[in-house]
């Protein structure tokens, strides 16, 4: 079954703004592969209900191993790979150990494998994994910084990196701050933080896509060569009613930015 970056994406957006991280969610109960929710189609109702009794001091070191609240982070990208990988419930899932899935899904065929010490850049897609956590990158910005996926406290979110200088107040963080407040409110009213640190950047294998067409992904909507702010807005016009119209004034690249982003392969 083949798929696309922009699918994975709306994929991965599904979860955003209403389920909670939950250390163990998405795992079975023996702690030792997917659970029943990671391997379902769709969203889980309980994740829904379980963010609306939260408030803004939701600790998940209290919530541990309740598998059925929430996501956490290997929980979550295990979660978006089953869903475009299958139509329908129970097959075999795809949640592991975070720093093992950049290298596991490469060694499936899906995608090249590319070492933490020898990531140059992010793409739409790039599963980055490293001990402890793992991601999927949206895009990258002109000024270096990555608009990112993922569940970590207190959820499932788009996050931004800082800037290639290490500037913390960057593109990405401000895009991300934009959407999760546009289209997220209730999240943004509890959870408004949208930076992670440099090690987002720095820490991380990376495993991306084949998009040849040889594999089970392709990109025909060409988000490997285009930024976060066009990944994004392309995204989420497809939620918006009447024409999918809306600004996003303050984020538009101009024409350097766009070459020198070509560039940088």
């Amino acid at each position: 079954m083949k798929s696309t970056l922009k699918e994975l994406l709306l994929t991965g957006l599904e979860p955003v703004g209403s389920t909670m991280y939950v250390w163990g969610g998405g795992w079975n109960e023996a702690d030792t592969g997917a659970g029943a929710d990671a391997r379902r189609i769709g969203v889980s109702p309980e994740w829904k209900r379980f963010f609306q009794k939260q408030n803004s001091g939701y600790d998940y070191r209290k919530t541990c191993y309740q598998i059925s609240k929430g996501l956490d982070c290997s929980g979550y990208i295990g979660w978006c790979i089953y869903n475009i990988r299958n139509t329908e419930d129970g097959k075999d899932g795809y949640v592991m150990p975070a720093e093992k899935m950049a290298a596991d899904f490469a060694a499936r065929g899906w995608g090249t494998y590319t070492a933490r010490d020898e990531v140059k850049n992010h793409r739409a897609g790039d599963i980055m994994s490293a001990p402890g956590h793992v991601w999927m990158a949206v895009g990258a910005c002109c000024d270096g910084s990555v608009v990112l996926l993922h569940s970590s406290p207190p959820g499932v979110q788009l996050a931004g990196t800082p800037d290639r200088s290490g500037r913390a107040c960057s593109r990405a963080v401000k895009l991300a701050e934009y959407y999760m407040k546009k289209y997220f409110p209730k999240w943004h009213e509890k959870y408004p933080s949208c930076a992670k640190g440099n090690a987002y950047l720095t820490d991380y294998a990376r495993m991306r896509w084949d998009i040849s067409g040889n594999a089970v992904m392709t990109d025909p909507e060409k988000y490997r060569d285009k930024t976060a702010d066009q990944i994004l807005k392309d995204l989420f016009s497809a939620r918006e009613t009447g024409d999918g119209g809306y600004g996003t004034e303050g984020f538009r690249c101009d024409k350097r930015c766009r070459n020198d982003f070509g560039g940088n392969r």
